[in-house]
Order: structure tokens, then sequence, then C-alpha cells
């Protein structure tokens, strides 16, 4: 790799209404390097990466590309200064074809100043096939998957020939097979000489694609170690400032009888003749690739989506579950997959959120108890360790991590006897991922059946007791705790029995 130093920024503060984001925060990027930068939520990567990308501007501090000192005023000047950003969220827009996102604002035009089609079609077929991709241009962006559109951003970027590209957490959303499809695209763009910045909680992944890691912590600097000469415990250490002892949370539980049970569940084109139990005090698995059908199985047994055909038991009884109130006044939780949009209303208070789904507890008509409501919250905020500075905060504005423990309070208010975790610890750091395996180590050792279901195979693996895979909508294979293997996992998952 070249030593040639392409990005250096020295000294990089920024602060909001007296308090610092950044402070002091220093970072560089060699040419054809993969640098990540890692840190909690709060850290301050999003707002470094910001000011990178012309989005904030820094009260003070040094930019320089190439030696030389600029100032980026805009998201528009980062980019004719060759600066992209991929953010972790898809900004493209849906009902235009793919040459057209990825030249929107700046079609060519014809000699009458027409667009021409025909050019912007053919330019982006070559950039298409220069990174070895086999996507439709003309396709409407609403058609791709969300991998490929991953890569129509990519491509996008490499359109205004940038030569530094940030990539906030492109895997969050991504299969096993995408991830690693998203590895050798980034190694081209390496041997082309375009150096990434590489934001993602997923430490495996920086042990795989990243030559140098950059560590933040409470809006600083911590420390830059070179990604083959340091280990994944020293990283989370300096990430949250301690040693963790212990990452998964992992304890012996007594397991007793069967507490739930799905029998021939069937709901037509989603997923066919589905059974599956578990016991109290266990912890199982739902394994599979990106649109198995793992979440859906889980939104109709919770009455979010109606289904088919099939039965469900709760301590050998059968349920007739009409919807999710049903589901909830029978015991049963579930946590979705996208705590913004499913999971919390972002706009209304801690307290709000906790107690949205317990109000009988403390409300007879109109009349409210005040302090049976904030003892609960109470309760729940001092039990999950939840970072806010008052019940009465806004939920937004508490990090991935403790907006998760604020859903995980939402429904632990409802004294589950089953609870459905989608995707539990996506988007949230190393700290708070620790923090909420021994929440669900605590639920299952008092006796609660805990489902998981997670794209994480190293989670899946090593907090569970069984693991069942999900291939097409169908459950494709059942692995007790003796047979969990990576492999074998993906081998039922890519459709093996």
């Amino acid at each position: 790799m070249d030593n040639k130093i392409v990005l250096e920024m020295k000294g990089i503060e920024k602060q909001f209404a007296g308090v610092y984001a950044l402070k002091d925060v220093q970072f560089s990027l060699r040419e054809g390097e993969v640098h990540a930068l890692l840190g909690e939520n709060g850290a301050g990567k999003s707002t470094l990466i910001k000011v990178l990308g012309g989005i904030y501007r820094a009260d003070s501090g040094q930019i320089r590309i190439n030696g030389n000192e600029i100032k980026i005023d805009g998201v528009k000047d980062a980019q004719e200064k060759g600066i992209s950003i991929i953010h972790q969220e898809i900004v493209l827009v849906p009902h235009i074809s793919v040459a057209e996102n990825i030249f929107l604002g700046r079609e060519p035009v014809n000699k009458i100043g027409l667009k021409d089609c025909k050019k912007m079609n053919e330019e982006a077929k070559k950039m298409v096939v220069s990174l070895g991709l086999d996507i439709d241009v003309t396709r409407e962006v609403f058609y791709l998957t969300i991998a490929q559109q991953q890569m129509v951003e990519i491509i996008k970027a490499v359109s205004f020939n940038s030569k530094i590209i940030i990539m906030d957490e492109p895997t969050s959303s991504l299969a096993e097979r995408e991830v690693e499809h998203l590895f050798e695209i980034i190694r081209k763009l390496k041997k082309q000489g375009v150096s990434i910045v590489y934001i993602s909680h997923k430490l495996n992944e920086l042990v795989a694609i990243t030559d140098r890691i950059t560590v933040m912590r409470d809006g600083k600097y911590i420390d830059t170690k070179v990604t083959s000469e340091t280990t994944v415990n020293e990283l989370i250490g300096l990430m949250v400032g301690r040693e963790l002892t212990e990452y998964y949370t992992r304890t012996k539980h007594s397991i007793g009888d069967i507490a739930f049970e799905v029998r021939n569940l069937n709901k037509k084109g989603t997923f066919k003749n589905v059974s599956f139990h578990i016991r109290k005090g266990e912890i199982i698995g739902f394994a599979g690739l990106v649109g198995a059908g793992r979440s859906e199985i889980m939104k109709a047994v919770f009455g979010v989506d109606k289904l088919g055909s099939g039965e469900i038991y709760l301590d050998g009884k059968l349920l007739h579950l009409k919807n999710v109130k049903d589901a909830i006044d029978h015991g049963i939780a579930l946590i979705p997959e996208d705590r913004k949009k499913e999971g919390l209303i972002l706009k209304n208070s801690v307290a709000f959120n906790i107690t949205l789904t317990i109000q009988d507890k403390y409300k007879k008509g109109i009349i409210e108890n005040k302090h049976v409501r904030n003892e609960i919250i109470n309760k729940y905020i001092n039990a999950f360790s939840i970072k806010t500075p008052a019940i009465e905060q806004l939920t937004h504005n508490l990090s991935g991590g403790n907006q998760q423990k604020v859903v995980l309070a939402k429904w632990l208010a409802t004294d589950p006897k089953v609870l459905i975790l989608d995707e539990p610890t996506r988007g949230v750091d190393v700290g708070a991922k620790a923090e909420i395996y021994s929440i669900i180590d605590d639920l299952a050792e008092k006796g609660m059946a805990v489902i998981v279901i997670s794209s994480e195979l190293p989670e899946i693996i090593n907090m569970c007791d069984r693991i069942y895979v999900v291939a097409q909508g169908k459950i494709s294979g059942e692995l007790s705790r003796d047979e969990f293997l990576q492999e074998r996992i993906m081998y039922y998952a890519t459709g093996g029995e």
C-alpha cells in the first residue's frame, strides 16, 4: 500500500449549543487505504464525516487534501473536491432508472440541450461493468434489492471521480454473501487508488477489510491502530474505556417445559408449513439470509400480519389471535427489526415510549397515577442503565443503543412470557451490545422464553440454546448447541436440508 497521505484532519472541533461534539480530533487517510472509524454511538464518528462531507462546517481545525489546506463549503463543494458519502439509509430516487439516479442533476445533454438518455445509459453501463457488477441501468431503482441499491450508491460516488468515499454502516441490511460482494468492490476501488473511510460496529468486518482503525470516544480521538497488529479485545477496550471481560453473557439456565409452540403456519407467498417450539428459560435463534421470511413468520405470530392457516399454543393451550392486542394480552411481545419506524415514536419522550403499551397499569379513564407511572419508568431506566438526562427527554436525542433499550423496556413492561427480538443489536455499538446480551441472558434465567432473529451468526451462536434456520419461507434445519457451526448454518440458509 502506498504511504501517500491523501487526507489529513487536524484539531477538528465542533460544538452544538455550547456542547462539544468533536474536540481536537485527528484523522488521516492514505491512498488506496480502507481506514475505519470506530466508536460507540455518540462518539462523534457521524459528526466527523459530516464535516468532511460538507454537511457541517467545523468550528476550528484544518483539513488537507494531498497536502493542500482546503475549506469545504457544502456537499456539492465536497463532491467537487473528490469526497462522497454513502449514507446508511439509501437516498436514491426509487421511481427513476439506475442511470438517472447516477447522473441526477448533471445529466448529459445533446446538441440541442435535451437530455441524452442513450449517452447517459452508456456511461452508466461502463461504470457498472468496471466494477464487475450485473445491474440493468435502465431499470427503476424501486425494483432492485437493498444490496443492488447499495452498489448503485457506490457507482454514483465513483461517477463523481471521488478519490475519497465514506461508507457509513454499508452492510447493515446485507446478507453474508452480499457483504462479501461489497468487499470485492472495495478491493477493486482500492486498486484504482480510491481511499475509503469505513464506519461499522461489526468488528469482524473491520478485521476483514480495513488497513487501519481509528477509535473515537466522547467526541475525542483516542488512538489509531494498524488492523493486522491489534485485537478485537484491544479495540473494545479503547472504545468503551474499559475492558469488557464478557462480551457475550451466556450462563447455564434451567430449561423447563414447552412454553410456546407453533404448528404448520402458512401464509401464501411468504412462508409454508412452519413449525417450532421454545421452552421456558430457553433462548432460540432464527438464522437465515435477508428475505428468507424470518421476520414475516414472527409478525404473523404476533398478529401484525394475517395468517393463512396454522396453530399457535401457549403453555399447551390453543390461542386464537386476531390482532396484536390479543398477542400482548396472552403474554407475547415482539421487538421489531426497525426500532425507528416500528419500535418507537421518536418525537415523544422516553417516558411516553416506555409506558405506551401499559397505560392500564397507571390510568383509570382519564385519571393518571403519576407516582405509579414514574415508578415503572425509573425501574426500567435503572435496570437497563438507559442513559438519559430526564424521563421526559425526547427519544430521538438518545444514542442507538439507548433507544433499543427503551424498546426493550416498553415491551418488558407488559410482563411477557414469550419475547421475540428481531435484530436486537442492529446499529448498536459494542458496549450497548454487551449490555443487551446481558439483559437477554437475565430474562432467560428468570424463565422467559426468548426468540432471537439475527443476521449476525456470532450473535446467534454465542447466545442461543438451539437454532432454527429459515430458507425461502421454510424451516430448512434445526441445530442443537453442539451442532453450531457457521458453515452448517449457511448450508441450511442457502437451501440445503
